[in-house]
Order: structure tokens, then sequence, then C-alpha cells
């Protein structure tokens, strides 16, 4: 015989499930501190300025 489940249960637990996702979605997204921020701003500015002085000018 098959087992007998709620699905109330299993419904909730579904939800449950779906909801963990998100929040580890959203914690890898939007989960960094101030100074990692502010790190990750600072290093793509270096980048932006080594690329804008290696470019050559056209007259």
């Amino acid at each position: 015989m098959a087992e007998i489940i709620n699905l109330r249960l299993a419904r909730k637990a579904k939800a449950r499930d779906a909801a963990e996702k998100t929040a580890a979605t959203n914690r890898a997204k939007f989960g960094a501190t101030k100074g990692e921020r502010q790190i990750r701003a600072a290093e793509a500015a270096r980048v932006t300025r080594i690329v804008d002085g290696a470019k050559l000018e056209k007259d």
C-alpha cells in the first residue's frame, strides 16, 4: 500500500522550501556588508581608471 500523507502539511513544507530558496538567493544578492560593497566599488573604479588611461586617442 502507498504511504498516506497529509496534503496540507506537504503543501506547507513545499512553501517553506521555496521561501528558504528565495531567502538564500537574496542573502547572496543583498547580503554584502558595507565594507564589502565599498571594496567592490573601489575595485570597479580602479579598473575603469586603468582602462581609460590605456585608451589611445585618435586625432
